[in-house]
């Protein structure tokens, strides 16, 4: 038995699965860098943080909006 060629055989192996396994962990990183967003290890949100609106702020909106659908009722009672 040739254990020089069973060594090369084996190395080559051992190559073609280092390669296999290289693609899919590039694979892997790209799909965390498109998603972005990921979580750590102790379960803690990695990125941007969500905004939060001040309870003057949302009042001040739906006050808006209500005035709106009001202009838009008087305007379906005339026309």
């Amino acid at each position: 038995m040739n254990i020089l060629g069973a060594l090369k055989q084996a190395e080559a192996k051992l190559k073609k699965q280092a390669d296999k396994v290289r693609q899919q962990l590039d694979a892997v990183r790209a799909a965390v860098k498109i998603l972005g967003r990921g979580v750590a290890k102790r379960g803690k949100p990695i990125g941007r943080k969500k905004r939060s609106v001040s309870k003057a702020a949302r009042a001040k909106m739906a006050k808006a909006q209500r005035e709106r659908w009001a202009k838009i009722r008087a305007e379906k009672k005339k026309g």
